[in-house]
C-alpha cells in the first residue's frame, strides 16, 4: 500500500501594529517596525494541549480549535507588536495601573489578554448574531408569521451590519494602517505559494487578497448562519436569540472546512464560492508600501528559518537515539 496523502499545509498570518505575524504549524514570527524604523522579530510557540490536538483532527470540531488558538495567540502578537512599536510607553502610569502591578505582578499580562479576549468575544456574538435577530423581529408581525422570511431578512440585517463595521473602521487612520500590512501579509505568502523567491519586487506584483482570509471566514460565518437559521425557526424571539448565539461555534466549525477546501482548491465552483469573500477583502486589505512588504518577509523568512532549525534539532534528537 502507498503512504497516505498528506494534507498540504499552508502559513497563515495576521497584520499588527506596524507589522506583521506569519504563522507555522508550531510556531509563528511577529515583525514590527521599532520607533527608530528597525524591524524587530520575535519567535513565539503555539501549544496546543493533547486534547485539542486529537480535536483538532476532527472535521467541523477543529475549526474551533482552530479559531480558539488563533485568537489566544493573536493577543500574544498584538501586545508584542505594541511593545515593539512602543505603543506601550507610558512614562507616568497612573496609581490604579500600579495597583494592578503590584496586586497581579507577573500575570497582570495573562489577566488583561483573557479578559480582552472574552470582551471581544462577547461584543463580536451580541453585535453580528444577537442584534440582527432582535432587530429583524420588528418585522415578525408584518410577516404573519412567515418564519422563512425572517429568517431571509434577518441574515441580510446581519449581512449589512458586518459590512457597515468593516467600512467605519476603514476610516480610521490607525487601522487603515494595519489594513495596508494586512494587504502586505496576503501579498508575501501569495508571492511564497507561487514559489517565487521573497523579493520587494517579486512581492509587489502580486495580489494583496487571499482565499483563506479571516476576512473571508467571517463572510462565511454570516452567509452559512443565514442558510442555517432558516432551518432553526422560532416565533418566540429569547429563543431565537438564544439559539443564533449557541450555535455558534458550529457555525464557525462549518465556515472553517469551507475557507479550508477553497484554500486547497483551485476549481471554478471555489473561485465563485470565493469571490464574495475576495471582494469583501478589498475594505479590509489596502496596497502596503515597500517597507511593509520588507516587514511581512520578515516574518515569513523568519519562520521559516525557524522551522527548518527546528527539523534540524528533532532529526539530530532522532539520531541520537
Amino acid at each position: 500500500m502507498g503512504k497516505p496523502k498528506e494534507t498540504p499545509f499552508f502559513y497563515g498570518g495576521q497584520a499588527v501594529i506596524e507589522g506583521v505575524m506569519m504563522r507555522g504549524k508550531d510556531s509563528y514570527c511577529v515583525a514590527v517596525r521599532n520607533p527608530q524604523g528597525e524591524i524587530e522579530s520575535r519567535m513565539g510557540v503555539i501549544t496546543t494541549s493533547g486534547a485539542a490536538a486529537a480535536l483538532g483532527k476532527i472535521p467541523v470540531v477543529r475549526g474551533v480549535v482552530r479559531m480558539g488558538s488563533s485568537m489566544m495567540t493573536g493577543m500574544k502578537v498584538l501586545k508584542d507588536s505594541a511593545e515593539i512599536s512602543g505603543m506601550e510607553t507610558e512614562e507616568n502610569p497612573s496609581k490604579f495601573d500600579m495597583w494592578l502591578e503590584r496586586k497581579f505582578g507577573d500575570n497582570l499580562v495573562k489577566y488583561i489578554m483573557a479578559l480582552s479576549l472574552v470582551i471581544s468575544l462577547t461584543i463580536s456574538v451580541l453585535l453580528f448574531m444577537a442584534l440582527p435577530t432582535w432587530l429583524s423581529g420588528f418585522l415578525a408581525p408584518m410577516l404573519q408569521g412567515n418564519l422563512w422570511a425572517l429568517g431571509i431578512i434577518e441574515g441580510i440585517v446581519r449581512l449589512c451590519i458586518f459590512i457597515v463595521y468593516l467600512v467605519l473602521i476603514a476610516q480610521m487612520k490607525d487601522i487603515k494602517r494595519v489594513f495596508m500590512n494586512h494587504g502586505a501579509e496576503h501579498k508575501v505568502i501569495n508571492c511564497h505559494e507561487a514559489g517565487e523567491e521573497l523579493t520587494v519586487n517579486n512581492a509587489r506584483l502580486y495580489s494583496r487578497l487571499h482565499r483563506r482570509c479571516g476576512t473571508s471566514f467571517l463572510l462565511s460565518v454570516m452567509i452559512i448562519s443565514m442558510i442555517f437559521f432558516l432551518f432553526v425557526r422560532t416565533d418566540v424571539l429569547w429563543l431565537r436569540v438564544a439559539s443564533r448565539i449557541l450555535f455558534v461555534p458550529f457555525i464557525a466549525g462549518i465556515s472553517y472546512e469551507v475557507i479550508r477546501w477553497a484554500g486547497m482548491s483551485k476549481s471554478p465552483i471555489v473561485r465563485a464560492v470565493s469571490f464574495p469573500g475576495m471582494m469583501l477583502q478589498k475594505i479590509t486589505t489596502a496596497e502596503p508600501d515597500d517597507s511593509q512588504l520588507e516587514t511581512a518577509i520578515a516574518a515569513l523568512e523568519g519562520l521559516m528559518a525557524n522551522e527548518a532549525a527546528n527539523e534540524i534539532v528533532e532529526a539530530t534528537d532522532v539520531a541520537d537515539h
